[in-house]
């Protein structure tokens, strides 16, 4: 989007990314129950990073501390290296927000929606070309004339997501931007958020599996209150093992190369696959835990002179991933109360029964 001056700031492109988000330590407890229980986590500039739970998990608690809607019980929570709870004003100005139910009065025309928001945030931009700016970018541009209340939900939502553009801020908030659209609004709106992770740092908050494999670069799991996993979107898969599963094609002699494969270092598992490619044979071969074994493998089959035409790594299903770590996390807590609530013995304080 158009910008309302120009910097003559030199920009060291080598400079780390700063942190726009920082979350530390953070609990919200309402009596004895966590809401969110001491959770930490950064998300850099320029990152998409997708928040995902099941429904109670925390997502939107979280988000309203972050947004400065709710305060925290503990911990803290930084915008672009500014406490929430002492800097509101400045901290809000570098967000821009999408609640579940976006804020829309739907009385108003999508225009008037949209100048009322611009006088709201006390924008400096030129205001007609900064309007047309954030329309253009959520192609709202042909409803602009025309009353909230009579848009399918699709544009509300685009009109939701064009009044968090407005004052052009460096972190856009979105929490569950497509519950209730159709499938093509679904698409649209997905497009749309990649586009403005090229100018923005977007944090997303979603149960949607789908929705953040097809637009985040990062995914963070909660579940009870409780940050289970938080890796980029292809290492996902790493938060349950370390371990890393390849399809491996080679040209060779099949049985001879099973052989070797099957006794290199590092590598737990060797699966021939009835496919072939040319006259390549193909292989599902599982590394142990933390070993990587594509140089070595690489290296052993060019001395047999066993071309390696194709390694790809094989990842499980976002679905499988999320099921076994929440399942994880569920099993970790019930467990956790189970000890909490065994009955001290006698016999304990003396033998060390624990």
């Amino acid at each position: 989007m158009r910008k309302a001056e120009t910097s003559t700031t030199v920009v060291d492109e080598t400079a780390e990314a700063p942190n726009m988000i920082e979350v530390e330590n953070l609990v919200k407890r309402y009596g004895v129950k966590y809401a969110v229980d001491d959770i930490s986590f950064t998300i850099k500039k320029g990152e998409i990073v997708g928040f995902l739970g099941p429904n109670g998990a925390g997502k939107t608690t979280t988000i309203n501390i972050i947004t400065g809607f709710l305060s925290s019980t503990s911990g803290s929570a930084r915008i672009a290296g500014l406490d929430v709870l002492d800097h509101p004003t400045e901290t809000k100005r570098n967000i821009g927000y999408l609640p579940e139910q976006p804020p829309l009065y739907v009385d108003l025309t999508v225009n008037e929606y949209l100048n009322f928001v611009y006088d709201l945030k006390g924008c400096t931009f030129n205001r007609d070309a900064h309007i047309t700016d954030v329309c253009n970018v959520t192609k709202i541009n042909d409803v602009r004339p025309r009353l909230i209340k009579n848009l399918s939900k699709g544009y509300r939502q685009r009109v939701g997501i064009a009044q968090a553009l407005i004052g052009n801020p460096p972190i856009i908030i979105l929490d569950e931007p497509t519950v209730g659209l159709d499938p093509k609004q679904v698409i649209e709106v997905r497009s749309l958020i990649r586009t403005l992770g090229r100018d923005h740092t977007v944090f997303l908050s979603t149960h949607i599996l789908s929705e953040v494999q097809a637009v985040c670069d990062r995914i963070i799991i909660i579940n009870h209150g409780k940050i289970i996993a938080d890796k980029p979107r292809e290492d996902l898969a790493t938060a349950i093992s370390e371990s890393r599963t390849y399809l491996v094609k080679i040209c060779g002699p099949q049985r001879e190369v099973t052989q070797l494969l099957r006794t290199r270092a590092g590598v737990s598992r060797v699966e021939r696959r009835p496919e072939r490619d040319g006259d390549a044979y193909v292989y599902l071969v599982e590394s142990e835990p933390g070993a990587d074994i594509r140089k070595g493998l690489f290296f052993a089959l060019a001395q047999n002179n066993w071309p390696l035409v194709g390694i790809e790594p094989v990842g499980e299903d976002l679905e499988d991933i999320f099921i076994r770590l929440v399942d994880q996390s569920d099993i970790r807590r019930k467990n956790a109360s189970a000890r909490q609530r065994r009955p001290i013995l006698s016999d304990d304080i003396y033998e060390g029964v624990k």
